[in-house]
């Protein structure tokens, strides 16, 4: 059986929703993007205003060829992406989680026991989707919330992991929900997680 199941998704996908879902059947923790930041705060010196300010952020001169890691003069959103990450192992280590976002696959990659998934859909499902979430933003706001947080998502995931956002090499199995559904991806899920 698996007993960590990270969940990384492109925004809109329902990845949250099919996240809760699976832990909730399997019995497991949840942990999503509040949850870590909360976790993080409480092991490190970060305040909530510096977590704000740097979430899912990447240094400005990254690609411009300077050296991404000061190892004595960390710069802040280096000292968040870290704090994460250990309150990730954290839970990661304790097992039976389910841990949506904040590159969870490649974190805990080594782990045994782990399913790491992709969830996928298309431009369509997604703006249906976020319309439900958000209605008093335009369907042209939304698809331009939808891009840029893809690509917020895509650049941290890059500088942070050294991995590509949503390439299936660092994905145990990838779904598309808007072919699928909600429900059929908390069965596959389930299904695999019970069975492996």
């Amino acid at each position: 059986m698996k007993k960590i199941i990270t969940i990384s998704r492109e925004f809109g996908a329902g990845g949250g929703q099919i996240g809760k879902a699976v832990a909730e059947r399997l019995g497991y923790y949840y942990l999503d993007k509040d949850m870590i930041i909360r976790s993080a705060m409480e092991a490190s010196d970060l305040t909530p205003e510096d977590f704000r300010m740097y979430d899912e952020k990447v240094p400005h001169n990254f690609g411009l060829g300077q050296s991404l890691f000061d190892f004595y003069n960390k710069p802040l959103n280096e000292k968040l992406f870290a704090a994460q990450r250990d309150a990730i192992k954290k839970v990661g280590e304790k097992g039976k989680c389910v841990i949506v976002g904040r590159n969870a696959n490649v974190i805990l990659k080594e782990f045994d026991y782990s399913l790491h998934v992709f969830i996928a859909a298309s431009q369509y499902f997604r703006l249906k989707n976020l319309k439900q979430q958000m209605p008093e933003y335009s369907e042209s706001k939304i698809l331009e919330e939808m891009k840029s947080v893809d690509k917020a998502r895509r650049r941290y995931c890059t500088y942070y992991t050294n991995t590509e956002f949503g390439n299936a090499d660092y994905y145990d199995l990838t779904l598309k929900s808007s072919s699928l559904g909600i429900d059929t991806c908390v069965d596959i899920i389930c299904k695999i997680a019970e069975e492996n």
